[in-house]
Order: structure tokens, then sequence, then C-alpha cells
């Protein structure tokens, strides 16, 4: 399985920066010594026409150029440098590679991305340009150019904050459902309605959350007959876990997993192809955050070798779109 890395790309953050900066780097490191069947591949940069599918180009602009004002940097919650234009470029990039490679192998994954609080005109909430937007709008587009048909995209946001610059970015596109299932009580603290939102009570844990997302998938197939999806985002945030510092939510390492091999279970089935991003994760201890995305990346391999074994025609190639 191919998966995209740009942690080379840090931000020079300040002493006692909340944001766990160094995780990427011991992700990767992690993969390259205990995963080998995955591939690691520099993530190339996103380009001002691709990232203006999905963005205001003046927003795109003033992040490249440094014209964004202070109040939008406090929004975004990192101090603008080049390196922090650079890194949101290429975590983009690696969405959009993730994507590329998913429809064409079935499974792919970024090891950053899941930026779902940037909207079109601003970044939020350590977000700077939405990676799953962007990926999706022109994942859209090449298939449409190559294939003359409609690309349909499902959105599977399994991070503890509700994607709410995804919802906003997709609100009136049909082709684009956006299923976030998130903490009621979490960041953002002003929702934006998806297709389908499940919010979870604090300190929920792992057998009602299990519960709560076979309900969910059941209703996005339920949403989609007829209609299949020929391609899927699945942000696989580690923030839902028990000792996540800004979760509140209370799933176990195995509730986790079991987590993952649902979700992708239901896509092999059906033949969807999906590219993963490992969204957020703010674990007291950086290394047990490391441990939980790096099973969600052994998991997506497992799916990925299972595909390559036993592949089903995609849903773009069972019927039109």
């Amino acid at each position: 399985m191919r998966a995209y890395t740009s942690d080379h790309f840090v931000l020079p953050l300040p002493d006692g920066h909340r944001f766990p900066m160094p995780k990427y780097r011991l992700l990767r490191d992690r993969v390259a010594a205990q995963l080998p069947g995955i591939r690691l591949e520099e993530a190339p940069a996103a380009t001002d026409g691709e990232l203006a599918l999905a963005h205001d180009p003046v927003y795109v602009t003033a992040v490249s150029e440094g014209f964004l004002s202070p109040a939008a940097q406090r929004e975004i919650g990192f101090p603008w440098s080049p390196r922090m234009a650079e890194r949101a470029r290429r975590s983009v990039g690696a969405t959009i590679a993730a994507a590329r490679t998913a429809l064409a192998e079935g499974v792919s994954a970024n090891l950053a991305g899941g930026t779902h609080h940037a909207s079109a005109d601003k970044g939020s909430g350590y977000c700077v340009f939405n990676d799953t937007a962007v990926a999706a709008r022109l994942m859209q587009a090449e298939w449409h150019r190559l294939h003359k048909a409609l690309l349909r995209v499902v959105v599977i946001d399994l991070d503890v904050h509700q994607g709410n610059g995804t919802a906003a970015i997709f609100a009136d596109d049909p082709t684009v459902f956006t299923f976030s299932m998130h903490g009621e009580r979490n960041f953002p603290f002003r929702k934006v309605a998806g297709d389908l939102d499940v919010e979870l009570p604090d300190g929920c844990g792992d057998e009602p959350y299990l519960a709560a997302l076979d309900t969910a998938l059941g209703e996005v197939w339920r949403r989609h007959e007829g209609r299949p999806p020929g391609l899927a985002f699945y942000l696989a945030g580690a923030d839902p876990h028990e000792n996540d510092r800004l979760g509140r939510l209370k799933l176990t390492a195995a509730g986790m997993a079991e987590r993952d091999r649902r979700v992708l279970a239901a896509l092999r089935e059906r033949g969807v192809p999906v590219a993963l991003s490992m969204a957020g994760g703010y674990g007291r201890d950086i290394h047990e955050t490391v441990a939980l995305q790096a099973t969600t990346l052994a998991l997506a391999a497992d799916s990925w070798q299972a595909w390559r074994q036993h592949r089903m025609p995609s849903p773009m190639e069972q019927s039109p779109a």
C-alpha cells in the first residue's frame, strides 16, 4: 500500500504550543520500521489552481504570501510563516495523491491531513486548507475528463470534532455526501450541518460508539441506493481515544481498531476505494497517539491486500452514474 508523508515540513511553533507537531515524524518512522507492507512517498505540493477548487483564491493568496490578519492566524491556531504555507500545501497534496492511488489500487493514505475545519474562505482549528474538499473536487474533475462520468464521493469523518468546514464547502453539492460522527459538546461549538451528523455524549465508550457507527453506516448506504459512491475519504482521527487531551470520549485502543475494521470492511465489501487521512490526535502520551494511528494504517494495509486478492468491481464499474 502506498502512503504519503509531508513531515519534513515542520512549523516553527513557540514553546508550549499544544499542537503535537512531532507526531508526524514519529508516525513515519514507526511505519518505516514496523510496517513493511506500506511504501512511503513524499507528498507533492498542491497548486494554486487545485486549492481554488475548494477555496476562495483571495484566501489562497493570503496564505501563500503572508497576508493573513492576526485574527485569521489566531483562528487557525498557527502563526504564519513560509513553512506554514508550504506544509499546508503538502498536506493537501498528500491527500490528492492518496485519492488518485486509491482509485487505482483500492486503498491509500495520507500520514497527516484531515484538516476538516477549514472552509472556503478561512482556516480554523489547526486547519489551513481543507485537504479532503480539494482532493474530492479534483478527483471528480479528473474522473469526468477521463471517463465522461460523474464520480460520487462519500466523506466518513470519525475525528472527534465535527467536520464543519467540509460540511460548509459541500452544503449545496449533492455529489459529495458528508458524514461526521463526533462529540456533541466538543469543538467546533457552532456546528455546520452535513448530510449526516451523529453527536455523541461525553464519556461515550466502545459499545455505544460502535453501535452508533453501525447504524450510521447503514444509513449512509441506504441513502446511496442506486447511486453508489465511487470514492470515499476516511478521516480516521485518533482523538476519540480515552486518553486524548481534547477528545472527551472513552474509546479503548481495541475499540478504535474495531472502528477502523468496520469502516474499511464496509467500503471493501461495496467496492468503494478509500483514501485515509490521520486527522486529529492529541494524546497525553504522544507515543500512544502514534501507536493508534499506526494500527489504523496496518489495518488499511490489510484491507489493501484484500483488494488485491479478492477485488470486487468498484461502483463506477458496476453501474452508470
